[in-house]
């Protein structure tokens, strides 16, 4: 359609588009297996995919766990708790930590 109006090619270009389309599409059978092997390639490339986000996931957490020091608390040490659960800009002066506690157990 061109500005609302439908609009026909002329006899003969439509018969060259059928004749070119008859042409590419000889075998139904033959393009429905096609079709079916791309939707195969693509599956297997997003299997490919997820596993890859999986393992660099994996190694990016190794690579910044490595840098977390173990830590051993002692009864009677004082220790800062820190508040995961905190919104964000409920207000401006707010801590993520608070404390300090004494370590019983």
């Amino acid at each position: 359609m061109a500005f609302g109006k439908a609009y026909h090619l002329p006899a003969e270009l439509e018969h060259q588009a059928y004749w070119a389309i008859k042409k590419l599409n000889l075998d139904p059978e033959l393009a429905g297996k096609k079709q079916i092997t791309q939707l195969h390639e693509q599956e297997e490339f997003r299997l490919h995919a997820y596993v890859n986000a999986k393992l660099y996931k994996e190694k990016t957490k190794k690579c910044h766990d490595k840098h977390i020091g173990s830590r051993t608390f002692e009864p009677s040490h004082l220790v800062l708790l820190f508040n995961s659960r905190l919104e964000l800009f409920l207000g401006k002066l707010l801590a993520k930590w608070s404390g300090s506690f004494e370590v019983v157990r």
